[in-house]
């Protein structure tokens, strides 16, 4: 449901307090408490028939005596009492609650019927929308709510707070309060059987009190939801989330690789990363990383220069720095000749720079600015430790001039107590991020870089390399239907790589063998040498029972290698069922690597992707990447990259390097055949080996059950929708209509180019010259969940694809309203490509059941209100003088 009604939620003009007491250190008597000494400025009302008043508020006795309907009601009674109560409160008219009563999941009323769902059923009429049950409350410190039982109050701030945990909520308000940390709102969310994070991220990201939001989470429940709040929030402002519970359930029992590898946190740690959020450990780090977010001025730069007037101090943050798999930077010759001039010959001329301990002010100053110089993203840590001879105070001074000149990103550290308070309040405020220790400073370094590659992941341009390639589904498809009309979960082997290779994955050829004789005569067809491995519905793992033979030269040896499997599958399994033997060319390429590219459906996320080193013992080396699909070329070289046997696929000593280019369009080709089809809840390829020629599958495995949805319905993720791509004719021309990719960045900068000043000011209200990548990634890297933009796209006298116009809606989360916005080339006007591409945005808009479409024209745009009009968009004058608001009913 989303953001509905949430405004009454944060914004209400009236409380009432359904179960209210006087009885001392009560949940009812705690909340009224709160409530008044918030100092929230409207009508509070106390709702318990045992009370004529409370706290010195007149009390009511039930609901229907209430003298105005309360905007907001918060529920402090007894489990079985919710659901009646909030049925009455929607017939009333309130629309948005707090329940403070545990036990309504455990509970159940007379008929049998969960509590929980009743309450459901009771508030979705009305729509009134439920924080809890089970939770501590809500806080809203600039509209002086404490709408909770929180034993501390939250003081203002910039900052909002949601926990799933109540024990959290109640340490970090302490926490905080000793800190001097305020809240712009503070929520408890428990059970969240209503209002969940995605929710709160969806009003929050757009909230103008809240510069950053904060969250402690333990699960998720609507993936799909939570991925497209936390990726819009995340465009915004910071988001950054501690997650609880890290263990990897259920992965013993996986039956392939992937799903021993790929374990619950990681995959929460791959929507983190593709949402744009950033994770930490602590409540430490997480305000530590709030506040480094807010006052850092620009791109943090990896690697990272270390300016000391300690050495010890600076081995300390290079230790720290190492341990947290970050990287120094290396000085340049110039460097250490421009600073071999300003500091004393005893210098460490390294990083980090030792500038000596009776360092003055000048001196810092002077290492600083000839860091500064290098061009580059970079970071630089200035760590200072407190000597007798000149003050921390005086090098501070000197220093916040140079940093708030910088453009690059400058963190700064000061060792010590009492002699550090005055330099770091110095910086604190000057908006310089400081801290106390260089394991700290380091930590937050490592935040901010973790945060850009999080954020540049969500605005990706991908690399221009092809990502187009041919299937054959229906193949796939008659394979795995086959097998589960036969009553079987797992492929075989063969059938496995049959439906790799019907998604243009490389697999070494596979034949099929009876017996030892029909494998005989298969190895001559083959050609020798060749490799034997058993073919047995119940052995997941062939080389658990010596089910693989390699190098096979003759007859005699393919005999024996299928005699030994015999016997070895009979003593260890004996109740397994042997149907026969693959058998397969030896694949000859001595320099290859060998990797495993895998699949997984996770129960909340959907189908994931797993990268890593593979072989026999790929659980113990253990060394994967996870992501999410959908892919693109850009995303899946992020996968590799962070692996470590990443580092050995460029090559080394005589070793050639791997083809990463055909290892990513692998990875990319099994999340699309893991989107295609939902029957595939666990795909294995081990191990794929890669070269500089490219991949081949030795070995796959694919575990299938009956599908519940379609394919791209369980991606938490929509991928790119190629069913709304069409072809038009216009202006003698053929051009396709297709919803907008990131690879269409570079004509998206050339449709720019291609429209007249007046164009520029009727489409973004002012005159602008070009955009940077970051804000054109906003328009080409979209979430197609909830933003659509439609391109009318065709190939110019080079036989290369342009960008003609482009019509874009976004719908608000609760797809009440889409507003849209439409430009075409200037020098192509005439031609019907806003009529083709306004239609068919109005017919998508209307096919996913939003309710209008709007949009704001200038009043000079006689063309575009023609257009508007010619569909049935009426217009009335905005708030602004020379701009029509423009809306079309989609569902009249």
């Amino acid at each position: 449901m989303s953001i509905r009604n949430l405004d009454k939620l944060f914004k209400p003009k009236s409380i009432a307090v359904v179960g209210a007491s006087t009885k001392p250190h009560s949940v009812g008597a705690t909340v009224m408490r709160n409530l008044l000494d918030a100092g929230f400025a409207g009508a509070i009302m106390p709702v318990n028939p045992k009370y004529e008043a409370i706290a010195g508020v007149l009390a009511y006795p039930d609901i229907a005596d209430l003298p105005i309907v309360p905007d907001l009601a918060v529920i402090c009674t007894p489990a079985a009492t919710v659901p009646g109560l909030i049925a009455a409160l929607g017939a009333a008219g309130t629309r948005a609650a707090v329940v403070l009563s545990a036990g309504l999941r455990e509970g159940s009323d007379d008929a049998g019927a969960n509590l929980t769902t009743l309450m459901l059923q009771a508030a979705r009429p009305h729509l009134l929308r439920v924080i809890g049950p089970n939770c501590v409350g809500m806080l809203s410190s600039k509209r002086g709510i404490n709408a909770s039982f929180a034993p501390a109050a939250a003081a203002p701030g910039e900052i909002a707070f949601i926990t799933q945990s109540g024990a959290m909520a109640t340490t970090v308000l302490d926490w905080a309060r000793a800190r001097d940390i305020g809240f712009s709102h503070f929520l408890s969310i428990g059970d969240a059987a209503d209002v969940d994070a995605g929710d709160l991220l969806d009003y929050l990201g757009r909230d103008p009190d809240t510069r950053a939001i904060l969250l402690y989470l333990e699960q998720v429940t609507s993936a799909r939801k939570f991925m497209s709040a936390a990726r819009a929030a995340a465009r915004n402002k910071p988001v950054i989330l501690i997650k609880g519970g890290r263990a990897a359930a259920g992965a013993a029992a996986a039956a392939s690789h992937t799903g021993a590898l790929a374990g619950a946190d990681e995959v929460y740690d791959a929507a983190i990363r593709r949402s744009g959020m950033l994770r930490v450990d602590t409540i430490q780090d997480l305000f530590n990383a709030a506040e480094t977010l807010g006052r850092n001025r620009h791109k943090p730069g990896d690697p990272l220069t270390i300016i000391t007037n300690g050495g010890g101090a600076g081995v300390m943050a290079a230790d720290a720095l190492a341990g947290r798999g970050g990287t120094l930077t290396k000085l340049p010759d110039a460097v250490i000749e421009s600073l071999d001039k300003s500091l004393p010959t005893t210098w460490s001329r390294g990083n980090p720079i030792d500038v000596i301990g009776d360092a003055p002010p000048e001196r810092f100053v002077a290492a600083l600015q000839t860091v500064l110089a290098q061009s580059g993203p970079q970071t630089t840590l200035l760590i200072h430790a407190p000597t007798a001879i000149v003050s921390g105070a005086a090098i501070a001074k000197a220093l916040v001039p140079v940093i708030c000149e910088a453009k690059q990103s400058v963190l700064t550290c000061w060792l010590g107590e009492h002699g550090a308070a005055e330099p770091r309040a110095i910086c604190v405020a000057t908006n310089i991020p400081t801290f106390d220790t260089p394991e700290a400073a380091v930590a937050a370094h490592m935040q901010l870089v973790t945060f850009r590659r999080n954020q540049e992941a969500l605005m990706e341009a991908p690399l221009s390399v092809p990502e187009e390639f041919t299937t054959n589904r229906a193949a796939a498809h008659a394979i795995i239907d086959g097998a589960i009309v036969a009553g079987r979960d797992m492929l075989s082997e063969p059938e496995a790589k049959a439906v790799l290779a019907s998604y243009g994955i490389p697999v070494v050829e596979t034949r099929i063998a009876r017996d030892t004789n029909h494998a005989q005569q298969l190895a001559h067809e083959i050609g020798f040498p060749v490799a034997l491995k058993v073919l047995s519905p119940d052995i997941t793992h062939k080389s658990d029972v010596g089910g693989v033979a390699l190098d096979l030269e003759d007859d005699s040896a393919v005999a024996a290698a299928a005699a030994a499997i015999g016997r070895r599958l009979a003593e260890l399994y004996p109740e397994a069922r042997l149907d026969g033997y693959s058998i397969q060319p030896m694949a000859r390429r001595p320099d290859a690597f060998e990797l495993i590219v895998g699949a997984r459906e996770d129960p909340v996320f959907g189908p994931v992707i797993m990268f890593g080193e593979g072989g026999t013992a790929v659980e113990i080396i253990a060394d994967r990447a996870v992501g999410l699909p959908p892919l693109n070329i850009a995303l899946a070289m992020d996968m590799i990259r962070r692996t470590r046997i990443s580092s050995l696929l460029d090559g080394y000593r005589n070793r050639p390097g791997a083809n990463r280019e055909a290892i990513a369009l692998t990875i990319i080709k099994v999340a699309h055949l893991i989107a295609d089809l939902p029957e595939v809840v666990e795909l294995d390829i081990n191990p794929l080996i890669a070269d500089a020629a490219g991949v081949l599958a030795l070995d796959a495995r694919i575990r299938m059950q009956p599908a519940e949805s379609k394919g791209a319905d369980r991606l938490c993720i929509r991928p790119y929708p190629k069913e709304l791509e069409e072809t038009v004719t216009r202006g003698g021309r053929q051009i396709m209509l297709r919803p907008i990719r990131p690879e269409d960045e570079p004509q998206h900068y050339d449709l720019l180019s291609h429209l007249s000043a007046e164009d520029i000011r009727f489409r973004f209200f002012s005159s602008i010259h070009d955009l940077a990548h970051s804000q054109m990634a906003r328009y080409t890297q979209i979430d197609f969940d909830r933003e659509m933009a439609f391109i009318a796209t065709a190939e110019d006298d080079k036989g290369q694809p342009e960008t003609l116009g482009v019509v874009r809606a976004i719908t608000d989360p609760d797809n009440e309203q889409a507003e849209f916005a439409i430009v075409v080339r200037s020098d192509l006007k005439g031609q019907g490509l806003g009529s083709a591409l306004l239609d068919k945005m109005i017919a998508y808009c209307r096919d996913r059941g939003t309710s209008e479409m709007i949009g704001q024209v200038m009043v000079e745009n006689r063309a575009m209100l023609a257009l508007a009009e010619s569909r049935g968009f009426h217009r009335k004058r905005g708030d602004s003088f020379d701009i029509f608001d423009v809306r079309l009913d989609l569902q009249a």
